[in-house]
């Protein structure tokens, strides 16, 4: 997981003539949270105003998912797990370990790649294979979809939509995908977006990060549980956190509520 930067952005200018970029990664302007929040609070994860939602990106991985495992059970915590096809049938046991603690699997994709270029058969087949590999291997069909780094294009979008997921960004993080990432500033940046009904994204592996940065992950999450609970929020997976009935939305310019709901 990594910010998108300006040249990523030039480039999909560059590959692509100016009106088919426009429609291809316009929907990802919602990566930005104040387009999120304000515009897209679905997208945004808002869910009840009491719950926090726990998410966890880029596993399934059998050296530092485990550890996840552990800990929230310590916690007494159930969270979801976005995770990617190429990993999660590397390790089949793990993603049934998962589901078998209670946790709940999201679709990841099935690589963690930059999806500058319209490919709407592509990401279909895609995403279509990534559910049937964990419907196959867990036994439970998965409900959410999150695009890799957050970058949500026309064709994820609808790819998505085709296979009966929801796709859900976040509305806190701990950026903690970085090499300088410390327990202490994992815990900070999510403190300083926690708001009551929000989502919270986090890493369960660094197979798409710097070397264990997950460590710093590890360590902060007793705390950031501490955190919502001694603000009266409850801490759970997605499916316990958005009301029932709503649905995202196609993102294109149009007015919302804001999703900076109060705890």
């Amino acid at each position: 997981m990594s910010p998108v930067s300006g040249r990523a952005w030039r480039t999909a200018a560059v590959l692509l003539p100016a009106g088919a970029a426009a429609a291809h990664v316009g929907p990802a302007a919602t990566w930005l949270p104040g387009v999120r929040l304000l515009l897209f609070p679905g997208l945004a994860g808002t869910g009840h105003r009491r719950h926090i939602a726990l998410t966890f990106d880029d596993g399934p991985d059998p050296v530092s998912t485990p550890r996840f495992l552990d800990t929230l059970d310590g916690l007494g915590v159930r969270a979801t797990f976005f995770v990617v096809g190429e990993h999660a049938v590397r390790h089949p046991e793990l993603l049934r370990e998962t589901v078998r603690r209670g946790h709940e699997l999201g679709v990841h994709g099935w690589t963690h790649d930059r999806p500058w270029r319209p490919a709407f058969a592509r990401d279909a087949a895609e995403v279509a294979r990534t559910v049937r590999a964990v419907h196959d291997l867990s036994g439970r069909r998965p409900r959410w979809y999150r695009p890799p780094y957050g970058v949500l294009t026309t064709s994820r979008w609808r790819a998505a939509r085709r296979a009966g997921l929801r796709t859900v960004l976040w509305s806190a993080w701990g950026r903690d995908w970085t090499a300088d990432a410390t327990p202490a500033s994992v815990r900070a940046r999510i403190a300083a977006d926690l708001r009551g009904g929000g989502t919270v994204l986090l890493h369960d592996s660094d197979h798409h990060s710097a070397p264990g940065c997950w460590q710093a992950t590890l360590a902060a999450l007793p705390a950031i549980v501490q955190d919502c609970r001694e603000a009266g929020l409850t801490v759970g997976p997605l499916h316990d956190h958005v009301p029932d009935g709503s649905r995202d939305r196609v993102p294109a310019v149009q007015g919302g509520r804001s999703g900076r709901v109060g705890g």
